[in-house]
């Protein structure tokens, strides 16, 4: 809940012993679970309501932005593209070919040049919080409108399909039936599921959206309740999200309050430049 920059405490860890998911170079503790394809009916079953209650709640990786956002009429296709932070770990290991948000703007265009192309910058560059912000006046000439304080999922709703890198939200989109067009190899690629611009060799199971989900959601990390401090359920750690502002949470760790303090001095040095 809230930008990834402001170190909020998150209730999902993970720990992989092979890799990790967003380095397509080698394979994770994901990957391996995926290409298994070892998910029984009930696993199943509990993946579908987990996922069918993320859309339900709106439930996203950042749940910020308050405006409304209204389809342009007239228009045949309208395709989203949900900017990225460039120098995050999974642009470096896992968009071998297209690597920068402009650069993913200009295919796009390409790939639909009669689209009405929908920009959303990353939240934490919008913030001033990771660099980026100069190359959203530049990001006009490939798209036609930018969107900022629209909460992604109410845009999921009207758009007919997304473009990304290796952006999160892909899979948020995955989850709400929307057509993914993936330009890197994030974890959600090269399954079947996406329409995808690079092989991925290793990945040789069709697999299905509810298997994805068991696997990214349930099987693969490990959840932390914010207000217990304790281990948990990923239906309970939807549930502290969905009320997050009503929860009190556990104590804070000390060294995640002092980081926070020398990342607001870091990001306050550097706006005085």
């Amino acid at each position: 809940m809230g930008l990834g920059a402001n170190l909020v405490q998150p209730l999902s860890w993970v720990i992989d012993r092979r890799g990790m998911y967003y380095d397509a170079r080698a394979t994770s503790d994901l990957e391996e679970l995926i290409e298994a394809g070892k998910f029984d009916t009930a696993l199943l079953l509990r993946a579908q309501a987990l996922r069918e209650a993320i859309v339900q709640r709106g439930i996203t990786k950042y749940n910020v932005g308050g405006g409304a956002w209204q389809r342009p009429r007239g228009t045949h296709t309208v395709v989203l593209v949900p900017g990225q932070v460039e120098n995050d770990a999974s642009i470096a290991y896992g968009a071998p070919a297209v690597h920068t948000n402009l650069g993913l703007l200009e295919a796009v265009r390409k790939a639909r040049p009669d689209a009405w192309i929908v920009y959303k910058p990353h939240p934490d560059v919008l913030a001033g919080k990771r660099p980026g912000a100069a190359d959203i006046g530049e990001a006009r000439q490939w798209c036609d409108e930018i969107v900022s304080d629209v909460p992604i999922h109410r845009l999921f709703e009207q758009v007919d399909e997304l473009h990304v890198l290796t952006s999160l939200a892909g899979f948020e989109a995955l989850l709400r039936g929307k057509p993914v067009v993936c330009h890197g190899l994030p974890f959600y690629a090269g399954w079947g599921l996406t329409e995808d611009r690079i092989p991925h060799p290793r990945r040789t199971r069709q697999c299905t959206l509810d298997e994805l989900v068991a696997a990214t959601l349930i099987l693969y990390p490990t959840y932390v309740s914010r207000v217990s401090g304790a281990f948990t359920t990923p239906e309970r750690a939807l549930y502290e999200l969905q009320h997050w502002e009503h929860l009190a949470p556990s104590r804070e760790a000390a060294w995640l309050r002092a980081a926070r303090v020398l990342k607001r001095l870091k990001d306050r040095w550097r706006r005085s430049r």
